[in-house]
């Protein structure tokens, strides 16, 4: 029990010292405005936070990110191709694709994919 109590206590002893040296180590020592401010994908922190964002931007990642986990959907495909029957196997995927295709034509359609107008 006294062992058990020893090792505790030697234990957080240890631990205190790591984190006090580890705070003294890391400390910054020129203090930089531009430092310490935190770097927010190109906008000024210090700022308005009512800045209009650009809804094309905003689009243009919807779409990446849909057709992104459409693509994880594909992958499958091409590992049970040898364990199941072909015939359903190419009719999954090529209602999949057909899908896929109806979905870009539509986006093309409506101009979801061009950059400038």
């Amino acid at each position: 029990m006294i062992i058990l109590l020893i090792s505790i206590l030697i234990t957080l002893v240890i631990s205190v010292v790591v984190m006090v040296l580890a705070s003294l180590l890391a400390k910054k020592t020129i203090m930089d405005r531009e430092k310490n401010s935190p770097f927010e994908c190109g906008f000024d922190p210090k700022g308005s936070a009512r800045l209009p964002f650009s809804l094309r931007f905003f689009l243009i990642a919807v779409i990446f990110l849909i057709f992104d986990v459409e693509i994880t959907l594909l992958l499958p495909l091409a590992i049970i191709v040898n364990f199941s029957n072909i015939s359903a196997w190419a009719f999954t995927g090529f209602a999949f694709i057909l899908i896929l295709l109806i979905g870009l034509y539509h986006e093309w359609n409506q101009g979801a994919l061009e950059w400038a107008y």
